[in-house]
């Protein structure tokens, strides 16, 4: 790492997101040793273990494509269009035996990285499935799409999962990029609200409704109307749709402050899971 940058040994990420990349990776591939049953199917998802691995390895080599510069097109950054995309994507790639996905992961993964910490990358941003982005960002994205799925995994196999907190809080540039696109219209129309996310630990950010729209900030207003408080893997699995609120709550994960507290119940609904 750079002392002055706090940047990675490349000069282009930041520090921790490349070992957190590859460290996903070989976690996610060490589920998918040989002999794992990829039939079983992911609790509340309609993917089984092989489909879900199937799009990883697809993934990742998208991604790496993109990081090296060159073109993907992959729907047009909407959910459906990405859910569209991604059955497409599995009915082309019919692989679905755990040693040679596992090997995929990996391989795309590493790629992806290479590409992204190389100094001789073309300046400005690439182009991702969920619109332009910095390639620090990109690789958030990988990284938060694999620890998405890789959790999906780990409770189909009934293994340890590999989201912890620092693979997380490196989720969130992704995530601050993303939430304006996955915004839900319906949910937005006709609220005024201003609210602060702040993660135990360290990072926050903040969240404006006005007048139909909504934007993101990477520091909180200085008078929110309801200040969340919440753990970061709790974070990251609702932001990614696989956990509710109620649960969090219950066990102090969550703790709400500010004028408006009653905001807070309606925050994950604003938004549609990438």
């Amino acid at each position: 790492m750079d002392a002055v940058t706090g940047r990675e040994k490349g000069g282009v990420l930041p520090d921790g997101l490349g070992a957190a990349i590859r460290g996903t990776a070989a976690d996610i591939a060490a589920l998918l040793e040989p002999g794992t049953d990829t039939r079983r199917r992911i609790p509340g998802a309609e993917w089984n273990v092989g489909e879900a691995a199937a799009h990883l390895a697809s993934a990742n080599v998208l991604m790496a494509d993109i990081a090296e510069g060159r073109p993907r097109p992959y729907g047009d950054g909407t959910p459906q269009s990405l859910a569209e995309a991604n059955a497409r994507s599995l009915a082309e790639f019919t692989e679905r035996a755990p040693a040679p996905l596992a090997a995929m992961i990996v391989d795309g993964a590493e790629a992806c990285v290479r590409a992204l910490e190389t100094q001789d990358a073309p300046p400005g941003p690439v182009v991702s499935p969920l619109g332009p982005m910095s390639r620090p960002e990109l690789g958030s994205y990988l990284l938060t799409h694999m620890l998405g799925h890789g959790y999906d995994l780990a409770r189909a196999l009934r293994r340890p999962h590999m989201v912890g907190r620092d693979r997380a809080a490196l989720a969130l540039p992704f995530l601050l990029r993303a939430m304006p696109r996955v915004a839900e219209a319906s949910r937005v129309e006709g609220m005024n609200a201003r609210y602060a996310v702040r993660l135990w630990g360290g990072g926050d950010f903040g969240v404006v409704v006005a007048d139909g729209a909504l934007s993101v900030a990477a520091r909180p207003s200085d008078r929110p109307d309801c200040t969340i408080h919440i753990e970061p893997v709790t974070f990251l699995l609702m932001a990614l749709g696989r956990q509710g609120q109620v649960g969090p709550l219950l066990r102090g994960r969550i703790l709400v402050r500010g004028r408006r507290p009653w905001l807070a119940p309606r925050f994950p609904g604003l938004f549609t899971a990438p």
